[in-house]
């Protein structure tokens, strides 16, 4: 097996274990995993020219590009890693803001603060992604305050 190979199957180990969905779909052949020079560690992953995800340093979870994102709606089951906002809720997180627990029509109750999201809208439609400030469960039933810091908006 040569070191590229390794660093692929580690990135999709790291995918099935974070979203659940089998690391060959989400990261397919055609990936390239970019090492960063400093640490030798994987960092980037590549597909046909476009970051579709970053390996943070700090803790060496998954970051989500929009690419990354879209390829990961596709595959997931209805609900895993999503949280649905209503049409006054697209329309912040299109315009800039941050997800806000008045906008939430539904969570995944398996997400925890500090996960990667993906925020959706009522049609199952992509309009950004980011990361959980507090639990799905309560995500739902807070009224107000920040509950995912939109990253990336589509």
């Amino acid at each position: 097996m040569s070191f590229e190979e390794f660093l692929l199957r580690q990135v999709r180990q790291l995918a099935f274990f974070q979203f659940g969905v089998a690391g060959e779909l989400f990261f397919p052949d055609g990936c390239v995993v970019e090492v960063s020079p400093s640490t030798g560690r994987p960092r980037r992953i590549w597909l046909d020219g476009k970051c579709i995800a970053t390996i943070r340093a700090m803790d060496g979870w998954l970051t989500l590009t929009v690419s990354g994102a879209q390829r990961l709606n596709a595959l997931l089951e209805k609900g895993g890693n999503r949280v649905v906002v209503g049409r006054e809720g697209a329309e912040k997180v299109a315009a800039g803001y941050d997800v806000s627990a008045e906008h939430v029509v539904e969570a995944d109750a398996s997400i925890v603060p500090g996960m990667e999201v993906l925020v959706v809208d009522e049609d199952n439609r992509l309009i950004g992604v980011g990361k959980a400030v507090v639990a799905g469960v309560e995500m739902a039933e807070l009224r107000r305050g920040a509950v995912v810091k939109v990253r990336h908006k589509v």
